[in-house]
């Protein structure tokens, strides 16, 4: 019989700007105790730990290693990190559990911005020989992704600046000046630093843990070309396989958390999905309202839960995204118990 396996808590940051003035572990240690909190658990009832981070953004080689002092690594635990958004190091702790190995594992991610100006660090992250040399900065290619969708009649600005003011709870009218034409201020996501943790637990430890877990139904992540030039920039054959195998078309959705920095990525992630407007997207706010770097895809998955844990939703959906464009995708269906 298939392991089940939910999440249990969910804590993160009051984001801000910049948390210059702490290091990973000041930032992180104030959510893992909150995390824990939740379910009484202490860092000894943890059978495994995995972390999501970047150590180009830290500016250090093995900077993760720094943060596990945060979690207390003595004595000895079992420990993994994944080099992405903390949603991938959910998904190795969801494999580890489904295996057996453990019962229990804390997830956390966190990032700072603090190398240089983020647009131009991303920058990395293309393709070496034929698009990095060019220095187009994330806001240059979301806005191509944009113009395209507004192109192909998907959407149009103002319908663009509708996703930001329901996000942000604030008046379309307000999105700001244009940062790339055709994306404004409003349109782009806050550049800030921040944390998140969820912990995950297996069958009826679970219902030990917490009143109402958030099943975890199906989980899957897949990726797009690296090459811009061979994708159809309005569309995500990713995101739509991942949701498929994690079984979203089974049955509706009541809740989507959407990874989507840019307004007009939420565009084509709800025409891959099938969401309509029976569907609440983004009820947190979403990546227009906090953004931190290699954790806002976890903080979907933990507001997702959250929602579920709280009874406001029965049936979520959770996205997380990294890359260019929607490069790379990740989506989990969450349940709750029947009420």
């Amino acid at each position: 019989m298939t392991r089940e396996i939910a999440v249990v808590a969910f804590a993160q940051t009051d984001h801000r700007q910049s948390m210059a003035e702490l290091s990973e572990v000041e930032m992180l240690m104030p959510v893992l105790h909150e995390v824990l909190d939740r379910t009484g658990l202490k860092t000894a009832d943890i059978d495994f730990t995995c972390s999501g981070s970047s150590d180009y953004l830290a500016g250090r080689a093995f900077s993760f290693t720094l943060a596990l002092d945060g979690v207390g690594a003595w004595p000895p635990i079992s420990e993994s990190h994944v080099e992405m958004d903390g949603a991938w190091a959910l998904y190795e702790a969801w494999v580890k559990l489904r295996t057996g190995d453990a019962d229990t594992a804390l997830v956390y991610s966190y990032g700072k911005s603090t190398p240089g100006p983020l647009r131009d660090v991303l920058t990395r992250q293309l393709d070496p020989y034929y698009v990095a040399p060019l220095w187009p900065d994330s806001v240059a290619l979301a806005a191509l992704q944009a113009q395209a969708l507004i192109d192909a009649g998907d959407t149009d600005e103002p319908a663009l600046a509708a996703v930001g003011a329901r996000s942000r709870g604030a008046d379309s009218a307000g999105q700001g000046d244009y940062v790339v034409r055709p994306l404004r201020t409003g349109d782009c996501p806050p550049v800030g630093d921040g944390a998140a943790a969820v912990i995950l637990a297996a069958g009826e430890r679970a219902r030990e843990l917490c009143e109402r877990p958030a099943w975890i139904r199906g989980i899957d992540h897949r990726i797009e070309a690296h090459a811009l030039g061979v994708r159809d920039l309005t569309d995500s054959p990713s995101t739509r396989l991942a949701a498929e195998k994690a079984g979203l078309f089974q049955q509706p959705v009541d809740t989507a958390e959407l990874h989507a920095p840019f307004s007009s990525q939420e565009v084509v992630l709800r025409k891959a999905l099938g969401l309509d407007d029976s569907v609440r997207v983004n009820p947190s706010g979403g990546a227009l309202v906090a953004n931190p770097v290699m954790a806002a895809g976890l903080i979907r998955v933990g507001e997702a839960a959250a929602r579920i844990h709280r009874g406001e939703s029965d049936r979520a959906l959770a996205h997380a995204t990294s890359g260019p464009c929607l490069q790379q995708n990740l989506v989990a269906v969450l349940e709750g118990d029947a009420r």
